[in-house]
């Protein structure tokens, strides 16, 4: 009767985790207040719109600054193309470089909610004080007058880039966070919601480029034609829609507990793996330390499976014989756990595939710089309509609103039939592809310029700061490709440092991805400022001067042109090297 007692008690306990892991999610996620989370009541696309408009409407606003600001630079404060190109890459770079903050703070303290909700009050100070930079006649400089144009005040600039790097600070604690919440709404451990979580990333950056043709269009029309200070406070207005929306969601939202600060236990891990450098590494995968739980002894992880990679760093996991005989394995500056050893080595094994995403966005911050002042020396005109050289961006975004249903829709269930994979590529191979494209991008560019440096040549322009008469539509190939390329390489890079970051590290690993932005506009600052160096010596005009009929704008699309390729090059030859990650 026991037995018959025991069988039926542990029946009814299966029947009712079962039943419990169909109504709750198994990833460890919790409601607004800690509690354990019902599927059918929150997360899932239910949650999406409110993180979607979200955003949606911060796009918008930074955007709405970046797109135009090197026209700003150089019409109202009055600095050079070089100076202007300069100040723009560095700040973009310094927006992709600030998420790291953001991303420690989320990972380890604050949880990506309270982490979006803080930064997005700084980004909204941020965008109020650089409205009032461009209203305020006493924070601008005057107006030209003929050919005089007068420098901007130091405090003048110092309004200025107060107000626009509180924006690069503001954005720092969103972009590593929305992407990653995004993607909690959908639970890992349950296949229907994995499939969905999939698509999300599509139209998460579909998103993104809703705000920014609304920006690139309107608000760059906006800034030309009806002034700085409307066309900066409209940005502003929709940042605060930003907040509001991503408040209103809150009800819904599933929250991911914050597992302790990864630069923590990245850091244990090497020093002690250190301290016993001179201990044996184990050869049998089950010997080094893990918890005997179910769970990782990091909250919010699930384990990872030991690999014989990096054995080195192995050694922080090995149990000595003190430690055996005392029984105290609390201490992590003493003994890691496998799954601790693990997340180094994940990162590791992703650094040459993230390095290779620098040099691509080198190429894509050509469209807020040199594409713009491209543009500025072409026909503008169509009939009465000026085009602003800026608002071609719009040709980009529409490339790739274009590209993601497309792809999402059409070439993954094509590809799928050929590759076996359920996303048709796999992220490294759809990384590949944007990184070729780019490579065509810029080709494409190089030939435009050779043309209307031609042009100039012909009509004797070369030596006068005039448009040349050939249409700026020329350049739409440019901007449609670098789209295509746009779809393949950061939606592939979302997916691929969500997918195989460790749990417990999202956020950091989605600020990973970001810092390849911000040191591919720091690396196109340097080969700018090196190009300059060298092809203005011995009072040469250079490749890149204010008068670009004078100069050769062609070879520095070149040089971009080649250096992708070469990086291509090295990518393929990372990415066939690469091993996924093993969860446990």
């Amino acid at each position: 009767m026991g037995s018959a007692d025991e069988e039926r008690s542990l029946l009814e306990t299966g029947l009712v985790q079962a039943e419990s892991s169909e109504l709750y999610t198994g990833d460890g996620s919790v409601d607004y207040n800690g509690k354990p989370v019902l599927k059918q009541n929150t997360g899932n696309w239910k949650a999406c719109p409110f993180i979607l408009g979200n955003e949606c409407c911060e796009r918008l606003a930074y955007s709405g600054i970046a797109t135009n600001l090197v026209s700003y630079l150089t019409k109202k404060l009055h600095e050079g193309n070089v100076s202007a190109a300069r100040n723009v890459t560095t700040w973009q770079g310094t927006c992709y470089f600030t998420p790291l903050i953001g991303a420690v703070l989320a990972d380890a303290y604050w949880g990506r909610y309270w982490t979006i909700a803080a930064f997005s009050t700084i980004y909204f100070i941020g965008m109020c004080t650089l409205t009032l930079s461009a209203s305020i006649p006493a924070l601008k400089p005057p107006e030209c007058v003929g050919s005089i144009c007068p420098s901007a005040t130091p405090a003048q600039y110092a309004v200025f880039f107060f107000g626009l790097y509180l924006i690069a600070l503001g954005t720092g604690g969103i972009k590593p966070c929305v992407s990653s919440f995004g993607a909690d709404q959908f639970d890992d451990t349950d296949p229907k919601e994995r499939v969905k979580k999939g698509s999300f990333f599509n139209w998460f950056y579909f998103s993104i480029n809703i705000g920014a043709l609304i920006s690139s269009s309107f608000l760059v029309w906006i800034q030309d034609n009806a002034g700085w200070g409307l066309g900066f406070g409209i940005p502003a207005l929709f940042m605060g829609l930003a907040i509001a929306s991503f408040f209103s969601g809150t009800p819904l939202y599933r929250f991911q507990k914050p597992g302790g600060s990864p630069i923590t236990r990245m850091c244990q891990v090497l020093v002690v793996s250190f301290r016993k450098w001179n201990l044996k590494a184990p050869e049998d995968s089950g010997l080094p330390y893990e918890t005997g739980d179910k769970h990782s002894a990091i909250e919010g992880s699930r384990k990872l499976d030991h690999t014989d990679e990096l054995k080195c760093l192995d050694k922080a996991a090995i149990l000595t014989d003190a430690e055996i005989k005392s029984g105290d394995f609390s201490n992590p500056w003493r003994l890691c756990t496998v799954t601790q050893v693990e997340e180094l080595k994940i990162l590791i094994r992703m650094f040459p595939i993230w390095a290779t995403g620098i040099v691509f966005s080198a190429v894509y911050a050509q469209m807020s710089t040199m594409f713009v002042e491209q543009g500025m020396m072409m026909d503008t005109s169509i009939g009465s309509f000026t085009i602003p050289p800026a608002s071609l961006s719009t040709v980009d975004v529409i490339s790739v609103i274009f590209w993601v249903p497309i792809y999402d829709r059409v070439i993954v269930p094509i590809a799928r039939k050929f590759t076996g994979k359920g996303r048709g590529f796999s992220e490294l191979q759809r990384m590949g592809i944007g990184l070729f494209i780019s490579v065509l991008c810029m080709s494409a560019a190089a030939v435009v310029e050779i043309r209307r440096l031609q042009l100039a040549k012909e009509l004797g322009l070369a030596d006068k700061e005039v448009a040349v008469p050939l249409s700026i539509f020329w350049l739409i190939p440019q901007y449609f490709l670098l789209g295509a390329a746009e779809v393949c390489t950061f939606i592939g890079q979302l997916e691929f440092f969500y997918d195989q970051s460790p749990d417990a590290m999202r956020s950091l690993c989605s600020a990973f991805a970001l810092l390849t932005i911000s040191l591919g506009n720091y690396l196109c600052s340097f080969i700018l400022t090196v190009v300059t160096y060298f092809t203005t010596k011995g009072g040469q005009t250079g490749w890149i001067p204010d008068n670009l009929n004078k100069g050769h704008l062609d070879y520095f699309f070149w040089l971009l042109a080649c250096l992708s390729f070469l990086n291509m090059l090295v990518y393929t030859v990372c990415a066939t090297k690469y091993k996924q990650k093993k969860s446990s």
